[in-house]
């Protein structure tokens, strides 16, 4: 996902909103609204989508890759599993 596609969904998503607001105020029939309001909503959810995915490449490269990543999760998931050193002979005395 590049920054120019997801300014391209942000651009249409708005171009949307406007064409409906503009219609709403010409009284364009109400049928012919909700199928704009729909076409704006399924915009929305595109830029939506688009914005996540964005944003998880981007954390996924400021720390380091998804190497890197996976080793985190794994030093995270083994220190939350096993206890600290010294703790059994702390409980037993």
């Amino acid at each position: 996902m590049t920054l120019a596609q997801l300014e391209y969904a942000q651009e249409r998503m708005q171009q949307k909103w406007y064409e409906l607001a503009m219609a709403e105020q010409r009284g364009v029939a109400a049928p012919v609204l909700e199928r704009m309001y729909n076409a704006y909503v399924l915009a929305m959810e595109e830029y939506n989508r688009r914005r996540e995915e964005y944003q998880r490449e981007m954390q996924t490269k400021t720390e380091g890759g998804p190497q890197v990543v996976k080793q985190k999760r794994a030093a995270r998931s083994k220190a939350l599993s096993s206890p600290e050193e010294g703790e059994h002979t702390k409980m037993a005395s």
